[in-house]
C-alpha cells in the first residue's frame, strides 16, 4: 500500500467535506494526531476504523486503499490489486520472521562454538580472551540483526485502543515477549500491554 498516496487522498477528501482534522477525529473517536499521521503517510487507519472513515468521507474501502476516486471500470481491477498487495505484504512479513529466526539460531550456534573452543583447547590467554569476545560479538550482533528483521515484519496492535504501530528499536528489544505478542507502550493511548503482532500495516 502507498501510504503517502492514501494520506494525500484522506486529506483531499476531508477538505472536500470541509472538515478539520479535529472534526474528523471527533467523528471517529480518535485524536487529531492520528488523522495527521495518516495524512502525512506515517500510518494507516486500523481495520476497525476503515469503514467509519469511509462513511465520514463518503468513499469506498477500495478507494481508500487505492488512494484515489475510482470509476466503475477501474473498481474491480483495483479491488483485485489491493487484495494481492495485502497477500504479498503478509507473505513478506512471514519471510522476514523466518529469516530472523534463522539468523538468530546461526549466530547463537556460531558464537557459542567460539566460546566453547576458547575453553576446550590450550592457547595463550590473549587468544582465549579474543575468542570469547568474538563469540559474544557474534551472538549479540546476530540477535540485534534478527530483532531488526523481525521488527520490520508487520505491526503491533494495542489491546486497549486497537491502534497499530511499529515500536522503536529500544522498546522492541527490551519488551518481554511470546511468539505472537510483545509487551509495549502504545504511542496512541499511552497504555502498556502485550500487543499482538499483525502481519500487515
Amino acid at each position: 500500500m502507498d501510504q503517502q498516496k492514501i494520506g494525500r487522498f484522506i486529506a483531499q477528501m476531508r477538505k472536500e467535506k470541509s472538515l478539520t482534522q479535529r472534526e474528523l477525529a471527533d467523528t471517529l473517536c480518535i485524536s487529531d494526531k492520528t488523522v495527521s499521521k495518516w495524512e502525512n503517510g506515517k500510518g494507516m487507519p486500523e481495520v476497525s476504523l476503515m469503514m467509519p472513515l469511509c462513511e465520514a468521507l463518503d468513499i469506498t474501502a477500495n478507494e481508500l486503499l487505492s488512494g484515489e476516486r475510482l470509476s466503475q471500470d477501474d473498481y474491480i481491477r483495483k479491488a483485485e490489486e489491493n487484495i494481492m498487495t495485502l497477500v504479498k505484504e503478509r507473505e513478506e512479513s512471514k519471510k522476514k520472521i523466518m529469516l530472523s529466526a534463522i539468523v538468530a539460531v546461526i549466530t547463537i550456534i556460531g558464537g557459542t562454538a567460539l566460546v566453547t573452543v576458547s575453553g576446550v583447547f590450550e592457547m595463550e590467554l590473549w587468544a582465549r580472551i579474543l575468542l570469547i569476545g568474538l563469540g559474544l560479538v557474534v551472538i549479540f550482533g546476530g540477535l540485534f540483526v534478527a530483532a531488526a528483521l523481525e521488527m520490520e515484519a508487520g505491526t503491533f496492535e494495542c489491546r486497549h485502543c486497537k491502534h497499530r504501530f511499529v515500536p522503536t528499536a529500544g522498546a522492541y528489544i527490551a519488551g518481554p515477549h511470546s511468539l505472537t505478542t510483545r509487551y509495549l507502550k502504545c504511542p496512541e493511548c499511552g497504555k502498556k500491554s502485550y500487543c499482538k503482532r499483525r502481519l500487515t500495516h
